[in-house]
């Protein structure tokens, strides 16, 4: 981050793009990115927040565990939260770990050999929880956000390591550990599904998820996972030992699979020396590790130093370095993402690197490009790490042939042949035919059809895949001209719901202006910038023609936004699209001007901010929303110097608060409807 970036904005880019990175690894079993970037975003938030303490936010993801389980099981609330660990990633940071740990129990600074612990590989697979009610299997977890997890257990019944049953001698024992793939089981299920033609599974890791996530169980069962158990859940009956490394012997007595390379080291030096040797034998153990786990051993020391909001104090994860191999860079290809953003891709000599062969790798975008000087033709150093995106980290420049070919990104979009724009002050080329990019196609037409802006109910991602697929849908236009016949020969598409689908198409039919726009995907058009240029413009064909000088008198738009706007209408496939729209019947409603509104409300909300906070008895937020915004007002997130109302209902949080503390105007949901002088929310 330089030193000019606001921090409150990084801080909520970040929040922003590690949720969704953590949504597709957890969830989706779909990783984004490298654990390495992911790890590299979430320092860089840490210490945003830990320099800026103002911007630290509830929904921080420094503040939560993981992501939101899949809807697909049940959910199991864990009876204790099933906390990640925090990283390190250099030896000063181990030492630093050991030293906190020293110093919260209050031992001497000179005695660096004093802690004893409890040391083992991290292993590269799912976190799952196991609970036995009188020794018998009873539910088993997945981690999901740390709180609440996804019922697994008849699947988990399936994995030949975990114990059906146990002679524990207790009424209740919850046994934590990792369900994974071994690397030959690994390579035979990939065999298998070559044989059959299908898909083949990128890593180990992504294979045992999924396995897990199976709803028919018989799959998972031929899977073949495997699974190692590394900790215990203190419940009303006191534990059956006094250190970690006797509970893992103690699990071990009780048939549970728990690794045979774990051990017990002192002080500082004995951690580094067993991550140097797991290190050395981490390509010949039969499963994938991506680290090794140190926790303090005594488990009443454990309980000494308690926990943070994320990860408890007394252990930590040493992750190993990305490995890294030589290869050729063959070729440079572009791919067009769901979003339209253009991505670099390395087209490799195949190189055997993190465990699997690689043939491609991502570049990022053209500044990287031109910033490791990376030439068609280059010997270059391919980065895994186990992940499912391999990068291109640098150049041999040693072995450059005489004849290597420079990158340059295409001035049209390989997919659609739409012009390809870059924002000033950008790193990302993006094309510009958002409404026509078959590459967008999805994203598109699912963003047109959300509760915000045309309001389809029904046209969810499903039915999107397969109007998409079937070729039925290839713009929003599309959805205008769609048989009944065709809706209704959709997969689980019944004669009803073909209709209620047919019908809100139907009613879509006349927005307001503002979420026409809103529904065109306009990049840096967000709602209360699209209700700002529908005021100004009162016209679609208005908007369309106008210049980034005359966009620029709108407010709140900046040269950035008017140069988005401009290059969307200037291009001609969206065009294409928006008129096909019109003529398909769609006709947008444009809003009353500022004045006209103003006019509407007694009390003059024109101009004015609101801020909303709680629950109101007879209002959703949206309704107030739309009613504020309808009368002229604005509608702000966050409370400020410049709220002109704070309107509050029932639970109402900080906001109030800060409201409170600044003396600003606070009222309730009946002066709202008094100010605005009608007793029905404006849609």
């Amino acid at each position: 981050m330089t030193s000019d970036a606001d921090p409150f904005e990084r801080a909520a880019a970040l929040r922003v793009e590690l949720d969704r990175q953590a949504y597709a690894y957890h969830v989706l079993d779909s990783p984004l990115v490298p654990d390495a970037e992911y790890d590299r975003l979430f320092r860089e938030l840490q210490e945003l927040e830990r320099a800026h303490p103002e911007c630290l936010a509830p929904d921080s993801p420094t503040q939560r565990v993981g992501a939101a389980p899949s809807t697909a099981f049940g959910s199991v609330v864990h009876r204790a939260p099933m906390l990640s660990l925090s990283n390190a990633f250099a030896d000063d940071e181990v030492r630093a770990f050991d030293r906190r740990v020293r110093e919260g129990l209050d031992i001497d600074a000179a005695a660096v050999d004093a802690i004893e612990y409890a040391v083992e590989p991290k292993f590269d697979g799912l976190a799952v929880s196991l609970t036995y009610v009188d020794g018998v299997l009873a539910i088993g977890a997945t981690r999901g956000d740390g709180e609440t997890g996804e019922d697994v257990t008849a699947n988990l019944r399936t994995v030949q390591a975990v114990p059906l049953r146990i002679d524990a001698q207790r009424a209740r024992l919850e046994v934590r550990g990792e369900v994974l793939m071994r690397k030959r089981d690994f390579a035979r299920l990939n065999a298998e599904q070559r044989a059959r033609g299908e898909r083949e599974f990128v890593n180990p890791r992504n294979a045992a998820a999924g396995s897990l996530r199976q709803l028919d169980t018989r799959m998972t069962a031929a899977r073949k996972l495997w699974f190692f158990a590394y900790g215990v859940v203190a419940e009303d009956e006191a534990l059956p030992a006094t250190r970690h490394s006797g509970l893992m012997d103690w699990l071990a007595g009780l048939r549970f699979p728990v690794t045979q390379e774990r051990a017990r080291v002192r002080g500082v030096e004995g951690l580094l020396d067993y991550y140097r040797a797991i290190g050395a034998q981490r390509a010949a153990l039969p499963y994938d590790i991506d680290g090794v786990v140190y926790k303090v051993d005594e488990l009443a020391l454990q309980q000494r130093l308690g926990f943070v909001s994320r990860a408890p104090r007394f252990a930590l994860a040493h992750k190993f370095p990305a490995e890294e191999a030589l290869t050729e860079l063959i070729d440079i290809e572009v791919q067009v993402g769901r979003t339209g953003a253009l991505t670099p891709v390395a087209r490799l000599k195949p190189v055997f690197v993190g465990g699997v062969t690689v043939t491609n790798a991502t570049l990022h975008n053209e500044d990287e490009i031109r910033r490791k000087d990376v030439r068609i033709g280059d010997t270059v150093s391919v980065r895994r790490a186990g992940d499912v995106i391999p990068e291109v980290v640098g150049v041999v420049l040693a072995r450059r042939p005489v004849d290597t070919v420079e990158f340059t990104m295409p001035a049209r979009c390989p997919v659609c042949d739409s012009a390809v724009l870059r924002g000033e002050g950008e790193a990302i080329s993006r094309c510009s035919g958002g409404l026509f990019c078959a590459a967008q196609r999805k994203q598109a037409l699912l963003h047109f059809a959300s509760r915000r802006a045309m309001d389809i109910e029904g046209l969810g991602e499903k039915l999107v895949d397969q109007l998409v697929d079937a070729g039925l849908v290839h713009t929003p236009a599309d959805l205008y001209r769609l048989p009944l016949d065709a809706l209704r020969a959709l997969e689980r598409m019944a004669e009803k719901s073909a209709g209620n689908v047919a019908a809100a198409i139907a009613a879509s039919r006349h927005p307001t202006l503002a979420r026409f726009l809103f529904a065109l995907g306009i990049r840096n058009v967000g709602e209360t910038t699209a209700r700002d240029l529908a005021r100004h413009y009162r016209s679609l064909g208005a908007l369309m023609e106008a210049d980034r000088e005359s966009l620029q008198q709108v407010l709140d738009v900046g040269p950035v936004v008017a140069t988005s706007i401009a290059g969307f209408f200037a291009e001609a496939h969206n065009r294409e699209v928006i008129e096909a729209l019109l003529a398909a019947g769609v006709v947008p409603q444009p809003l009353p001007a500022l004045e006209d509104a103003g006019a509407a409300s007694a009390a003059g909300i024109a101009g004015k901010t609101f801020v909303l906070t709680g629950t109101l008895p007879g209002l959703t937020r949206d309704e107030a929303r739309a009613s504020i915004e309808a009368a002229g007002g604005k509608v702000a997130g966050s409370v400020s110097k410049k709220t002109d109302y704070v309107v509050a209902g029932d639970e109402a949080g900080s906001k109030l608060d800060e409201a409170r503390m600044l003396g600003l105007t606070i009222i309730d949901e009946a002066a709202l409807r008094a100010l605005l002088g009608t007793s029905r929310p404006a849609r």
